[in-house]
């Protein structure tokens, strides 16, 4: 797949992430796309006549080449939604990115991702939450995602350097630039351990629309989002709303009552947006994580020969791996989000499989 036309698909206006998923699961790849005849363009789900026209006239390809410079002089990675290498998590996000620009060394399809996100005036109890936190997950061998901002998401991304586990920061802006400058030595050390993630080309100034953007992939790539400090206002409880859109875990510290930097933690657990945690063991059972280290082998068993083809598949896959992420379900069987919840749920109902905390299945 040619990198120059992945950009220019990107580019072309009236392209946006809902249009571009559409397209490619027509014509699989950017090239099919610009080869297509308008009769075929239209005949795609929701785009418009202008956007018809703009990839017929293959607008894009300029501006496409100037990034390509860019990406090739700066070693970046550039992921189009249906690439090998793009996040399987976030692929399976109604709002995922058509493209991700990545510069970095981590694995962004590790089998334990958490992001860790929180107010930009982190008090002394976030604080000493974040660095605690961080140190205890190192033994679980987590990729830790956050936003690179002032506060809880810089500490986060610290005290994983100081631990030396990987941690990524996903950028509000392109990847020519770092977003607070203060954060630019900070930046540079995380590629070595880590690395920075952006939907945003070069030329993309840090403004304030993006920053919503960016926390959807914050909340996407991760199993579960975890709130340190957060007020009632912020991007904190945007990010965990997210999360809860995605039908992903989200987890919170409770704080005093009065507390502005704690106000918005316990507005989630009131509401029931977030589960509350007070340390590494809640986390632990509620991720199922204790229940995957201390799996015993699993006996070979006979399915079900009355199950419909897609309930045995999925059975079959859940089989194969022991315990099995609904993003890895996703991923392996290639069902849409509707049939994938009604499958499983077939199954729950059957008593073929248990759901688990952290939205894993396993065999009953």
């Amino acid at each position: 797949m040619s990198l120059l036309h992945k950009l220019a698909f990107t580019f072309v206006p009236g392209i946006g992430d809902v249009t571009a998923r559409s397209l490619l699961s027509q014509f699989e790849t950017p090239e099919a796309v610009f080869e297509a005849t308008k009769k075929q363009l239209i005949s795609v789900p929701g785009i418009r006549a202008k956007t018809v026209g703009s990839i017929l006239s293959k607008e894009g390809f300029d501006r496409a080449e100037k990034e390509l410079d860019f990406i090739e002089k700066y070693k970046i990675t550039a992921f189009l939604l249906n690439d090998a290498g793009y996040p399987k998590r976030l692929r399976n996000c109604y709002d995922a990115p058509s493209i991700l620009f990545y510069k970095g060394n981590a694995d962004l399809n590790v089998s334990r991702v958490i992001s860790i996100v929180g107010t930009r005036n982190a008090t002394p109890y976030g604080k000493e939450l974040t660095q605690q936190l961080v140190e205890e997950l190192k033994a679980y061998d987590v990729l830790v995602i956050s936003g690179l901002a002032y506060g809880i998401d810089g500490i986060a991304h610290k005290e994983c350097l100081k631990n030396d586990m990987p941690t990524i920061g996903v950028l509000g802006h392109g990847l020519d630039r770092i977003y607070p400058a203060q954060h630019r030595a900070l930046a540079e050390k995380m590629l070595t351990k880590g690395g920075l993630l952006t939907e945003f080309p070069s030329g993309t100034n840090p403004d304030r629309e993006n920053f919503p953007k960016r926390n959807r992939i914050v909340a996407g790539l991760a199993d579960a989002t975890i709130i340190v400090e957060a007020s009632l206002k912020g991007g904190a409880l945007i990010t965990a709303e997210l999360a809860n859109s995605y039908n992903r875990d989200v987890f919170t510290y409770p704080g005093r009552v009065g507390d502005e930097f704690s106000a918005g933690c316990n507005y989630l657990i009131k509401t029931n947006r977030a589960n509350l945690i007070s340390g590494i063991k809640d986390l632990e059972y509620l991720l199922g994580w204790q229940e995957s280290n201390n799996r015993k082998e699993q006996q070979q068993l006979s399915l079900n020969l009355n199950l419909l083809p897609e309930e045995k598949l999925l059975a079959e896959i859940i089989q194969r791996h022991g315990q099995v992420s609904i993003d890895d379900l996703a991923l392996q069987s290639n069902f849409p989000q509707s049939k994938l919840a009604i499958t499983i749920l077939g199954l729950e109902m059957q008593g073929i499989v248990i759901s688990l905390p952290g939205k894993t299945y396993k065999l009953a």
